[in-house]
């Protein structure tokens, strides 16, 4: 049985637990949505959720409180939020159960359900003991996301082109470093998704060759619209889109380097069209207020998906 039929078995017979409400899908022939994930009449189950990354400056300052950012979420009207990990106290390490319990609660006291964490790692380090401490890290934040209710968790690959070691030498190790992070995830429910982050991944394929090497139904990507750099970033996106377990949707792409306003409708249809069933995490970068600017790109995602 290959991997594509396997994984399509997987997913569907996993439709009956709330968990996986929120993953992505795997295209079936000719890049379409196999016939039997085509539920609810072929409407959209998309849903918004909030990348908390757009109040990084208030929550960096300690002038906003995640339960704060859950109350504007359910203000502005979002289904979800993304609460990346080191907004909550004491990152890296893991705050105690009583925190993680009363912000799962909090959250679903507003109707909001947490979608997604995310830590800070590099696996491109040739330091062997900086990258287990790493793995190290993304196994104890699995453990709160499971505490949390979070069905994915968002790593990098990292940043860094150590002189002496060529592409493939650095990918090497890092699936070495992916496979145990995710094989710890699975085994607590979470899957592990990396994002195309402008860093070592760069470019669909770089993300593709990392991807399709895990081979993983518990392994995909966080598809971060804004960190297609190089390449037209909407075709790398529509190239990508089916490895895609949870998105980053941002107000603006870059074009020959350029950055310029996203074209929302564009992004939503290259979603809708890879049959990605669940939520959208939006993020707003720069200075300025945030709150306006989310606002502003939640109505334009909202009308997007209507």
């Amino acid at each position: 049985m290959n991997y594509l039929h396997k994984r399509r078995k997987f997913i569907k017979s996993s439709l009956a637990l709330p968990f996986f409400t929120l993953g992505g899908l795997e295209l079936g022939a000719e890049g379409q949505p196999p016939e039997d994930r085509n539920i609810n009449n072929g409407k959209s189950k998309l849903k918004m959720s909030l990348n908390a990354f757009s109040f990084n400056g208030p929550l960096s300052a300690k002038k906003m409180s995640l339960d704060e950012l859950l109350e504007t979420c359910a203000e502005i009207g979002f289904d979800g939020v993304d609460i990346t990990a080191y907004y909550f106290p004491g990152y890296p390490n893991v705050p105690p159960d009583e925190y993680l319990h009363h912000i799962k609660r909090k959250a679903f006291r507003l109707g909001i359900d947490i979608t997604g964490t995310g830590v800070r790692n590099d696996f491109t380090d040739p330091d062997k003991n900086k990258r287990a401490a790493h793995v190290q890290l993304v196994k104890q934040w699995i453990d709160a996301a499971t505490k949390l209710g979070a069905p994915v968790i968002r790593i990098f690959a990292g940043t860094q082109n150590p002189r002496g070691y060529t592409r493939s030498q650095i990918v090497e190790w890092m699936l070495i470093d992916i496979n145990e992070c995710l094989a710890y995830g699975k085994q607590k429910g979470v899957i592990v998704a990396i994002q195309n982050h402008n860093d070592f991944i760069q470019t669909a394929d770089h993300a593709i060759e990392i991807i399709e090497k895990i081979n993983s139904e518990w392994f995909g990507l966080i598809l971060d619209t804004g960190s297609y750099r190089i390449q037209d970033p909407y075709e790398e996106i529509a190239k990508t889109a089916k490895y895609a377990v949870n998105w980053q949707i941002k107000e603006n792409v870059f074009i020959d380097g350029t950055e310029k306003e996203a074209d929302i409708p564009r992004l939503i249809s290259i979603i809708k069209a890879s049959g990605y069933k669940g939520y959208i995490p939006i993020e707003t970068l720069g200075p300025g207020d945030p709150k306006p600017k989310i606002v502003q790109l939640f109505e334009k995602v909202r009308r997007a998906l209507a």
